[in-house]
C-alpha cells in the first residue's frame, strides 16, 4: 500500500486521523470498552443490591437512597479530579488507577456488616468510577480516525449496555437467589482491579497528550505502530510538529469567552440526563417491588428493559456520522422525554416492559452521542478537564436524583416522578441543540 498523501508534511495527529480503522484500533477500543463495561456492571449492580438489602436489613427509603447517592458523591469528585489528572499525568495512567481503586473497594463491600461501612466503601467506589468514564472517552476520541471518531466513541459507550446487562444477569441469578447473593454479586465486582494491570501495560498513551508534554519520540513511536498496523509506511522525514516544545504559556480555561457557551450547554445536558437516568434506572427494581412484583420478577423485568440499550447504541452509532452529533443527541433526548412520560402512566406488565424498553433505548442512545461530542468541544490541554468537569457537575444530579425519588413518589406517585424525569430530558434536548456541530472536524 502506498503512503497517504502528503504524509511527510502531516502532523502526527493528522497522520492518525487519516488512517483506516485497524485491528490495533479495535484492541484499544476493546480494552477501554471492557473497563467501561465493568464500570457499568458496578453501577447497575448496586440497584439490585439495594433492592435485596431493603428486604434483608429492613432499610427505610431514605437509607436506600443514600446507598445509591453516596456513590455519586464520589463520582462527582472523581470525574472532576480524574479529568484534571488526565491532562497532567496522562490518560492511560488515570484509567488504570481508577479501575484498581473501584475494583478493590467493590470487593471489600461484599464483607460489610453495617450500612455505615457500606456507605464509606461506596463513596470510594464512586471516586474510581467517576474518573474512569470521561478519561476513557477522551483517550478513544484522540486515537479514532476523524471521519468515524463519533461512531467509535459511541461503540465505546455501547459497552455500558454490556456491563449493565451483566449486572442484570448477576442480579437475577446471583443476588436474588439467596440471602448472601448480594455479597457474591459484589465480590464479582473485583474484576476491574485485576483488569487494571492489563490496561496499564497494554494500552498506548494518547499521542496528543504526549505532544502537549513535549514527549516527541514517544508520540512518534506510537503513531508509527498504528501506521504499521494499517500497512501505511511511515514518512521518511519528520512530521511537521517534530520540534513542538512542551507548552509554557497559560492554560486555556473551559470558561474562556471562546468556550463558555459550549461548557454551559454541556453541563446542562450532563446534569439533566444524569438526574433522569439514574433516578429512573437505579430505582426501577425497587419501584417494581413496591408495585407488588416479587424480587426475582422485578429483576427479570429489569433485565429485559436493559437489553433494549443495545439497539439504542447501534442506531446512535449509525446516525452520529450521518446526521451529526447535535441532531442525534437532541432526537434521542426528545425520545427519552416521551418514553419517561409513557413509563409514568404504565400499569400493566406489557406496558411497563414496552415503556421501559423505549426509555432504555432512547436514553442510552443519547448517552452514546453525549460521550462522543464532549471531548470534541475542547482543545487537547483541557480536553480531560472539560469532559471531566462536565461529568462531575452531572454527578451532582446523580446524587440528588435517588434522594428525590421517595419524596416525588410520596407526592404524586409514578406519574409525578417520571413527569419530572421527562421534563429534565426535554431541558437537556434544548441545551443539546445549542452545542456546536463537530462532525468531520479535526480535534484541536
Amino acid at each position: 500500500m502506498s503512503a497517504l498523501p502528503d504524509a511527510a508534511a502531516a502532523t502526527r495527529s493528522e497522520r492518525l486521523d487519516r488512517l483506516p480503522f485497524t485491528r490495533k484500533h479495535g484492541r484499544l477500543l476493546g480494552t477501554a470498552g471492557i473497563g467501561w463495561a465493568l464500570d457499568a456492571m458496578d453501577v447497575g449492580l448496586i440497584s439490585f443490591v439495594i433492592a435485596a438489602l431493603a428486604q434483608q436489613w429492613q432499610l427505610t427509603s431514605i437509607e436506600t437512597s443514600w446507598i445509591a447517592s453516596i456513590g455519586f458523591v464520589g463520582m462527582a469528585i472523581g470525574a472532576t479530579v480524574g479529568g484534571l489528572l488526565a491532562d497532567r499525568i496522562g490518560r492511560r495512567s488515570v484509567f488504570a488507577l481508577t479501575l484498581l481503586v473501584y475494583g478493590i473497594a467493590t470487593g471489600a463491600s461484599a464483607l460489610v456488616g453495617s450500612i455505615a461501612a457500606l456507605l464509606v466503601l461506596r463513596f470510594v467506589v464512586g471516586l474510581g468510577l467517576g474518573a474512569e468514564l470521561p478519561v476513557a472517552s477522551t483517550l478513544i476520541s484522540e486515537f479514532a480516525p476523524k471521519r468515524i471518531r463519533g461512531r467509535v466513541v459511541v461503540w465505546l459507550e455501547a459497552f455500558w449496555a454490556v456491563g449493565w446487562i451483566a449486572a442484570a444477569v448477576i442480579g437475577t441469578f446471583v443476588v436474588g437467589t439467596s440471602d448472601d447473593g448480594w455479597r457474591w454479586g459484589l465480590a464479582i465486582g473485583m474484576a476491574p482491579a485485576i483488569f487494571s494491570i492489563v490496561v496499564r501495560w497494554g494500552m498506548p498513551e494518547s499521542v496528543r497528550y504526549l505532544m502537549s508534554k513535549g514527549r516527541v519520540s514517544e508520540a512518534e513511536r506510537t503513531v508509527r505502530s498504528f501506521e504499521e498496523a494499517a500497512g501505511v509506511p511511515a514518512p521518511e522525514t519528520a512530521s511537521s510538529d517534530a520540534a513542538v516544545p512542551a507548552p509554557t504559556g497559560p492554560r486555556v480555561s473551559i470558561w474562556s469567552p471562546a468556550l463558555r457557551r459550549r461548557t454551559l450547554a454541556l453541563w446542562t445536558v450532563w446534569f439533566c440526563i444524569n438526574f433522569s437516568y439514574y433516578g429512573a434506572f437505579i430505582w426501577i427494581p425497587s419501584l417494581l417491588v413496591a408495585q407488588g412484583f416479587d424480587l426475582v420478577r422485578s429483576f427479570e423485568f429489569t433485565l429485559i428493559i436493559t437489553v433494549a440499550q443495545l439497539p439504542g447504541y447501534a442506531l446512535s452509532a449509525f446516525l452520529i456520522e450521518k446526521w451529526g452529533r447535535r441532531p442525534t443527541l437532541t432526537v434521542f433526548l426528545v425520545g427519552s422525554a416521551l418514553a419517561a412520560a409513557w413509563y409514568g402512566t404504565a400499569s400493566t406488565e406489557a406496558m411497563i416492559i414496552a415503556a421501559g424498553c423505549a426509555l432504555s433505548f432512547c436514553n442510552l442512545g443519547a448517552w452514546g452521542a453525549l460521550y462522543a461530542i464532549g471531548p470534541e468541544l475542547y482543545p487537547t490541554n483541557v480536553r480531560g478537564t472539560g469532559t471531566g468537569a462536565a461529568a462531575g457537575f452531572g454527578r451532582i444530579a446523580s446524587i440528588l436524583a435517588p434522594l428525590a425519588v421517595p419524596f416525588l413518589i410520596a407526592g404524586g406517585g409514578s406519574v409525578l416522578l417520571f413527569g419530572v424525569f421527562a421534563a429534565a430530558f426535554a431541558i437537556a434536548a434544548v441545551a443539546a441543540w445549542t452545542l456546536p456541530e463537530q462532525r468531520g472536524k479535526p480535534l484541536d
